[in-house]
């Protein structure tokens, strides 16, 4: 019996896995991690950068608030903290405030690595959207911050 191509459409009824969001959407983010790992050219991961570029953003906050800025949970943002004050780029601090709370913010090597990186992050913007219009990527960035 030959095997169904990947590609080739379900029988009526069937359910075509090509063809659901959640799918689509994790290829893309593969895609978009493939080239973020090729570009950025400073051994970060995506993540990393995420919360580099955040601080960069927002300056000093607490890891908590730092986590939901950049859509990570508790464990996630702590570990990715540790290791970027592991190697500089990030210190954490008392809040002058309020001494139970403790802030995480760029050191000045950070606040570097961010700067000189900035255009690479946007090149592996424009990378991940070059099959789109600029029209479609318009479109295409309202539709996802609406499904957020």
């Amino acid at each position: 019996m030959k095997a169904k191509a990947a590609t080739q459409k379900p029988r009526a009824g069937g359910y075509c896995l090509d063809e659901q969001v959640g799918f689509m959407l994790r290829q893309v983010n593969q895609r978009h991690s493939s080239i973020f790992a090729e570009k950025i050219g400073c051994d970060l991961t995506a993540m990393q950068w995420a919360v580099l570029s955040k601080l960069r953003e927002i300056g000093a906050t607490s890891q908590n608030q730092l986590g939901r800025a950049t859509a990570m949970d508790v464990a996630t943002v702590k570990g990715v903290v540790d290791r970027l004050t592991g190697r500089g780029l990030c210190h954490i601090a008392a809040d002058p405030d309020d001494a139970r709370r403790r802030l995480v913010d760029l050191t000045a090597k950070g606040r570097a690595l961010v700067d000189a990186h900035v255009e690479v992050a946007h090149a592996i913007s424009d990378e991940t959207l070059a099959p789109l219009t600029a029209a479609e990527r318009r479109t295409f960035m309202s539709l996802l911050a609406k499904l957020r």
